[in-house]
């Protein structure tokens, strides 16, 4: 690093913003459109972007993360949250409905073989997809590792997390009863689905706030009013997803299976210092695994735009350009 030039932020790394050649939404069944866009070079090797949340959607900046030249980017809102509609809805909103809605996006759009790029609940969601659909998958890129089982729950709604935020996690169980604090997921699931509007919003900004705050290691942890609309369907959707456990009918389902994607090439790219998903997930997925590559990211935290982060997700995608030519 060139020290009289600053540190890096994460905008170094990434590629100039580029615009969708390809709009659309797509009417998935059960009442609910996807909203999905590509991006890059339509003749170029596919790489579908999976979001986090559940409930978080896709933004421009995650286009960046690719040579567009090379790459047919493929961006899409899950199910009840950005672009998609109806916004928030929890019903008909289950892992399977996505995998399928994955698969129906694979064939609306052509696509034979693709790269899966997902972060924390998208890289839960790719590895889920590529269990149940393995044939489609050429290589996964996934960063800071959530597995979708009880103990990582545990650790960031039962005080794990909190220990090293105190205050923070002071505020988060603020609006919960004392009685209640042995199951916050669920004291939290009667409240953001009351049926009260204002009420949902409200709690709705606290279980993002909590989240948002650990997400950087950069973080000074302060809780902003965000917009009412996009924390309440966040907060919904991902507390439903945590209520039911993901909809996995074993816990620890992901790695009883992975069995089933040894063959399949993986780069895994994990903060050090993440306090939502601990760096112990991403340990345990890639050990054993011979064609899987864990890069622990020093001075790193949890979220996509860490500089370190950004640094490796580039480098990862631009060296599989010369494995995936088009």
């Amino acid at each position: 690093m060139d020290h009289r030039s600053g540190p890096k932020r994460a905008a170094d790394y990434l590629y100039p913003p580029i615009e969708p050649f390809d709009q659309r939404v797509i009417d998935v069944g059960q009442g609910h459109s996807i909203y999905v866009e590509q991006c890059g070079n339509p003749l170029g090797v596919p790489v579908l972007v999976l979001h986090g949340g559940p409930g978080g959607g896709c933004s421009p900046a995650m286009r960046r993360y690719f040579d567009p030249l090379h790459y047919r980017i493929v961006l899409f809102d899950q199910r009840g949250c950005g672009r998609s509609r109806p916004h928030a809805r929890v019903e008909d909103n289950t892992t399977w409905d996505l995998v399928a809605d994955i698969e129906r996006i694979r064939h609306d759009l052509g696509v034979e073989k693709f790269i899966l790029f997902g972060g924390s609940w998208g890289a839960a969601l790719a590895l889920i997809y590529a269990i149940t659909h393995p044939a489609p998958v050429a290589h996964l890129v996934l960063r800071g590792i959530f597995l979708m089982t009880r103990a990582e729950l545990e650790w960031f709604y039962g005080g794990g997390a909190g220990a090293f935020f105190p205050d923070l996690w002071a505020r988060f169980i603020a609006p919960i009863p004392q009685d209640e604090h042995a199951d916050l997921i669920g004291a939290y699931h009667s409240r953001l689905f009351c049926g009260d509007l204002a009420e949902e919003i409200k709690l709705g900004r606290i279980w993002s706030n909590w989240e948002n705050a650990l997400a950087s290691i950069g973080s000074e942890g302060q809780f902003g009013e965000g917009p009412a609309d996009y924390a309440r369907a966040f907060a919904r959707l991902e507390n439903h997803y945590f209520q039911n456990a993901g909809f996995l009918e074993t816990d620890g389902w992901i790695l009883q299976n992975r069995g089933r994607i040894e063959q399949i090439g993986a780069t895994l790219v994990q903060g050090r210092l993440d306090m939502i998903c601990p760096p112990k997930a991403a340990w345990a997925l890639a050990k054993g695994w011979a064609k899987c590559d864990l890069r622990l990211i020093p001075l790193a935290g949890h979220a996509l735009s860490e500089p370190g982060i950004s640094e490796a997700l580039v480098a990862t995608m631009n060296g599989l350009r010369s494995i995936f030519a088009r």
